[in-house]
Parts: C-alpha cells; structure tokens; sequence
C-alpha cells in the first residue's frame, strides 16, 4: 500500500518539488526543518492546495490528476491540526459523535465504544470542551477525527502548541495508534524526539524535496541521520515494560528467531497507555569494557559483538553494536579509547550502559 505524489509549487522563494511515494501503513514521520515544504505537502496531499498540475493517488485510488481533484470529503481523511479546531459549543461526546453520525454506516469501522478507551475519553464526555487542557483537546480532536473512520489520518505538528506537561500527557496515547486501529498516519513534524517515539518510518524533506524515505531502525543506525543533530547519534529500542517489585521496572525487547530477549533494568514508573514502549539510549551513555568489570554502579551491562566503527570527528569515533536479540545498539567513545582497547568489528565486547530512558 502506497502514497504517491507528484507536484511543483513556485511561490517566490519558495520552492516544492516532489515526484515520491510514501508508505501508506504505520506513521510516517514528515521531518525537516521549519519551512522545508511538511505542511504545504500535506496539503497538497488533503486536497487543500488548488493546484493545477498535481497527481496524487493512495492505494491505487487517484485522488488528483492535473486538474481532476476527488473532493476532500470522498478522500475520507482524518485530518488533525496545531489547534484542535473542535465545536466550541458542543460537549466532548458531541464533538466526538459529529463526524461518527456523518460517516455512512458503511464506511463506519471505528466505533465511539472502541475509541474512547484508547484515548481515555469517557471521563470527559459531558464536559464543554472550552474546561479541557491542551492535551484533552487534542485527545478529543484525534477522536474525532478516528470516528470518521478515515482511511488515512494527517497530522500537522499536532503537538507543536502544546507545553511540555500537555505533550507528555498526550504522547502516550498517539503511540501505537496506528497499529491498533488500522489507520495509517502521516505526521509532520520539526521534533526528533517526536520522530522517534512515533514514527515506523521517516521521510526526511529538505529544502522543499523528499531526500530520503526509510525505517525509523535504519535511520537510527546513521550516525549522520538529520534526527541525531541536536543530541548525537541515539538508540531507540522497542519492548515491553515489565514491573519487578518495589518500583523497580524491566524492559525486556522482544527477541525470536532464535534470539533471546534483551533486558533492561530501569527506574519509575511509566504511564504509557498501551503495551508498546521504547527505550531512548543516547550513544554518548554507552561505554565499552573488553571484560565484564565489578564492582561498579552501572546497572545494566550487556554482550554485544561490534560490527561497524565510524569516525564522528577528529577525537570521536561511533561504534555500531549488535545486541543479543539483533538490535543495533550506538556507543560514542573516543578516538583514544577505540585505539587502547583494540577495537575492530567482529570483536565481542561489553557494552555498559549509564542511563536508558524510557520515551514518554
């Protein structure tokens, strides 16, 4: 299943030029600079953009060509914006059912008793909708719009008006939206983090053009991918969050194929809503040890075999790791250090890990 698009946009100094296709399952991260071309794309893709020479299809649907535009309606897209846009004089449970009461029975495959839950909306439902918090609006706008039940949902910068409380309170429930309701989802978005948490893949917009479209693992395995600018080179893995007993948590990746699982030991308690969880390494937080040490703090250490080395500058070098279960696993250590220690791929080492953050 795809998103193809075809357009050209001139608008003084601005220029858009896209001839790509778009995976159309999962989300899929839009990322890029502010005033590369996400949103003006996006609209393109919506049917918002009146331009003359245009193609876009989705799934062997053509919704545009040249001048023959599907209107926006019969697109059945669910569309959720940086304001939420919802009916200020309707309740939450009226918001809600606006769209559901619109949509033919059937197209309907979402249900109001299907997608409060997953966003945590039936304590809300007679509330006005002018009482609710930045983040229960916007739980409220994605409900709305997932009870049209939209064959593709766009998402323009839907967490950029938000504070910090308000996005970890909604970040959660947009995690592992896509896969359990079906929906395929296309996100813009300036934020790595976002990306990471998010995202199944990334397409990378610079300057108005697509350069790139990949996995969200494969990007994370390029020291040099655009999303390590701000932190460095990370590692993202995904797993389940398992508690131990007395506030202590594990999170433990899924192995299989004959791997075993990988498990973490890290601390608080998360307030994720679904079973799906990742697991933020910052490279800069992986050392290497030739033997397992003692008598340190660090709790978690680990076998990994090293596979590739890169040199990030004159002093630093990434190291790309394979973890017991296939994973990659990034450390950034020293020039000096590679050297003393000898290291070369294909070496087993012991990869310890000073802090594993899980993404909220």
């Amino acid at each position: 299943m795809t998103l193809q698009v075809r357009a050209r946009v001139q608008r003084g100094d601005f220029s858009l030029t896209i001839n790509d296709t778009l995976p159309s399952n999962g989300i899929t991260a839009l990322f890029g600079r502010s005033g590369c071309g996400k949103t003006t794309l996006l609209r393109i893709i919506a049917g918002l953009e009146k331009l003359r020479d245009a193609e876009v299809s989705f799934n062997g649907e053509v919704w545009q060509a040249g001048r023959r535009r599907m209107p926006i309606n019969r697109r059945r897209l669910g569309l959720v914006f940086q304001e939420s846009s919802l009916l200020p004089h309707l309740s939450v449970e009226a918001n809600l059912m606006y769209g559901y009461r619109r949509t033919t029975e059937g197209q309907r495959r979402l249900h109001p008793e299907t997608v409060r839950p997953l966003l945590a909306l039936d304590d809300l439902l007679q509330q006005p909708v002018h009482t609710l918090s930045g983040g229960q609006r916007q739980r409220v706008a994605l409900g709305r719009a997932l009870l049209t039940s939209p064959q593709l949902m766009l998402l323009d910068e839907p967490l950029s008006a938000l504070d910090t409380t308000a996005k970890r309170e909604i970040l959660p429930f947009l995690s592992g939206l896509s896969t359990t309701t079906g929906v395929p989802m296309l996100l813009v978005t300036h934020s790595a983090r976002e990306v990471e948490q998010l995202a199944d893949q990334v397409a990378f917009m610079e300057q108005g053009r697509i350069e790139r479209v990949e996995p969200l693992r494969e990007a994370l395995t390029r020291p040099e991918s655009p999303l390590f600018s701000d932190e460095g080179p990370a590692t993202v893995l995904q797993g389940d969050l398992r508690e131990t007993g007395e506030g202590q948590w594990q999170f433990v990746t899924p192995g299989g194929n004959g791997r075993p699982s990988v498990v973490f030991q890290v601390s608080g308690q998360s307030s994720h809503h679904t079973s799906l969880h990742r697991l933020r390494i910052l490279a800069s937080d992986v050392s290497l040890a030739l033997t397992q040490p003692q008598g340190i703090s660090i709790r978690n250490m680990m076998p990994v075999r090293v596979e590739r080395i890169e040199q990030s500058d004159e002093h630093r070098c990434t190291i790309s790791c394979r973890l017991a279960d296939g994973q990659l696993l990034l450390s950034r250590i020293t020039l000096q250090s590679v050297v003393e220690l000898g290291l070369a791929p294909g070496d087993s080492v012991v990869a310890l890990v000073k802090s594993a953050a899980l993404m909220e």
